[in-house]
C-alpha cells in the first residue's frame, strides 16, 4: 500500500460555531496524511491550535483554513480554539 500525497489526501471537514467544534471527535485512518478544512462560522478570530499535532493557525471570522496532517500514528490527538480554550476543544482520533 503506498503512501498518500497532500493531492490524494483524504479531505474531512471541522466547522466551528457558536464557539464549538463540530464534530468535537473526528476519526481519521492511522498512518495516512489527511487535508482538514476548518470553517469558522464565528464573526470572532479563533486560533486552530494542537500541541499534539503541532499546529497553530489563526481562522479569521467567517473564513477558513485548509490543514494537512499526518501521516499519523494511531492515537488521540487533542485540538483547541486558543482564543477560548476552556470552551472550544476537540479531538482527532488515529486508528
Amino acid at each position: 500500500m503506498g503512501l498518500s500525497t497532500a493531492a490524494g489526501a483524504e479531505d474531512y471537514v471541522i466547522t466551528l460555531k457558536n464557539n464549538q467544534f463540530s464534530p468535537k471527535e473526528l476519526t481519521l485512518t492511522a498512518n495516512q496524511k489527511v487535508k482538514i478544512t476548518v470553517k469558522n462560522e464565528d464573526a470572532a478570530h479563533a486560533e486552530f491550535e494542537s500541541y499534539d499535532m503541532h499546529r497553530e493557525k489563526v481562522i479569521t471570522g467567517k473564513g477558513e483554513i485548509v490543514l494537512y496532517i499526518g501521516p499519523l500514528d494511531p492515537g488521540h490527538y487533542a485540538y483547541f480554539d486558543d482564543f477560548h480554550r476552556d470552551t472550544t476543544t476537540g479531538t482527532i482520533i488515529s486508528k
